[in-house]
């Protein structure tokens, strides 16, 4: 079944058609920059754009970067505070006059790779790390989604976080080398170790297009590879949650 799959981020907005039995991405994806104002009238309007240019009448899934429960924003760090207590889907059903589901973004990515890409069939704990403007998170175990997990939050060095200790933000905010950078991430992922003692790490988000310069000075004791729909994740995983939850797989 093909799905549109919508990716709302912070620095852009990309969706593409979906064969959700295969993973692959249809035709071109189509991508706008995200508004510097995020409020939902703002989003929507650039949503509204998007899901026109496709002319798509049928299901749609979205992932934002933000935890959401039933299609409830929870709380935001990266959009307008507006946002929190929000139903997502009811706006965008609203907008679009598609049923439609919304996750979280890394909650998105991982189900993409658990069910298409790097961690298929995987036994354990699986932690799927989208790398960019910030860490975001997705948690497995044996499979299943643990939603909402947000563990670039983390304090990984005193009081900083994940986060602002290794995201792309901070290396490009902080002019860090590679290598220095790396040993950073490798911080990050050796405090994931400790507390989950997970049996793969899978990079996501901006880092995963060149994951194997930074990964060749990473040194950790689990697996750690890039993600195979590399920053595409979002959008077949949002595709795949909306054909779930749907009752169309």
């Amino acid at each position: 079944m093909e799905i549109l799959g919508i990716d709302i981020g912070g620095s852009g907005i990309k969706g593409c058609i979906t064969d959700c039995k295969t993973g692959a991405l249809i035709g071109e994806r189509f991508r706008l920059a995200s508004p510097e104002v995020t409020a939902p009238h703002k989003l929507l309007s650039r949503v509204h754009q998007v899901v026109s240019h496709f002319n798509w009448t049928g299901p749609i899934g979205f992932c934002m970067p933000e935890p959401v429960r039933n299609g409830i924003v929870l709380r935001t760090l990266h959009f307008d505070a507006s946002w929190t207590d929000v139903n997502a889907a009811a706006l965008f059903e609203e907008l679009t006059d598609c049923p439609v589901s919304v996750i979280n973004d890394a909650d998105a990515a991982g189900l993409a790779e658990v069910q298409f890409g790097v961690a298929r069939n995987i036994k354990g704990v699986v932690i799927l790390l989208t790398v960019g403007t910030g860490i975001g998170s997705s948690l497995f175990v044996n499979g299943h989604l643990v939603p909402n997990t947000e563990l670039g939050l983390i304090p990984v060095e005193g009081d900083t976080s994940a986060a602002e200790l290794a995201s792309v933000k901070t290396k490009h905010d902080e002019g860090l080398k590679r290598k220095k950078w790396a040993k950073r991430l490798e911080h990050v992922l050796q405090k994931y170790e400790q507390i989950f003692h997970p049996d793969l790490f899978v990079i996501s988000g901006s880092l995963s297009n060149k994951a194997e310069k930074t990964f060749q000075h990473i040194d950790i004791n689990t697996p750690l590879k890039p993600a195979r729909f590399l920053n595409n994740a979002g959008i077949v995983g949002a595709a795949l949650h909306a054909w779930k939850t749907g009752g169309y797989g």
